[in-house]
């Protein structure tokens, strides 16, 4: 528990030192909720400590029909976070449930194992899959802006951390964004040698 625990901040500290966000021009910039849309920084005499601390993930977030939950942190919810260049995500799959393929296209991520077996990996531009089980306490970085997944292939719940070199990682999941994006049936079919009625039922289970 101990490894845990000091491993975490470890890591966190481990994605300022290659940020991808722009460095920023002072210490910290806690986001002053007054002056939105602009975002100007609170002054630091009204910054407390409490703005540097996010509790949210210490327990999994709400649960899909298909066993996955995800808690995010980011400057929305923990201002400390501001222009840091960096955030985090705690994923829980339950038994056999996976984390569909995905991009993050402005960050690369730290995958920390907190319990269970997790198979996780990515797809290269040349197409080549780097994947292979890794367990409590290991971690896996998956470079910026490549396809990358995990399932759950442990006999419980498994939970896992993701440390992002950017405070705004984006997320685009890939069947939502051909099959639900809106996108011609016709290129669709051509594309994946589907017919329009096997389109038509991935639109309806992706669409948003």
């Amino acid at each position: 528990m101990c490894l845990k625990i000091v491993l975490i901040p470890i890591l966190l500290i481990l994605t300022i030192a290659m940020a991808s966000d722009p460095d920023p021009l002072q210490d910290f910039c806690i986001p002053n909720p007054k002056s939105f849309p602009n975002q100007l920084c609170k002054n630091s005499t009204a910054v407390t400590a409490d703005d540097f601390v996010f509790s949210g993930a210490k327990s999994a977030g709400p649960f899909s029909e298909t066993g996955f939950a995800t808690v995010a942190a980011n400057p929305i919810n923990f201002p400390g976070l501001n222009t840091l260049g960096m955030s985090l995500v705690r994923v829980d799959l339950k038994e056999g449930a996976i984390n569909p393929p995905h991009v993050h296209p402005r960050a690369a991520e730290m995958v920390y194992v907190v319990q269970g077996k997790v198979y996780a990996g990515f797809v290269d531009s040349g197409n080549r899959v780097y994947a292979k089980v890794i367990e409590e306490g290991e971690v896996m970085v998956i470079p910026r802006g490549v396809v990358h997944f995990q399932m759950n292939v442990g006999k419980r719940r498994a939970t896992v951390f993701g440390c992002f070199n950017s405070q705004n990682p984006g997320t685009q999941k890939m069947a939502a964004a051909i099959f639900g994006s809106g996108i011609k049936e016709e290129l669709l079919e051509k594309a994946f040698g589907l017919s329009s009625k096997e389109i038509r039922r991935m639109k309806r289970m992706f669409d948003s």
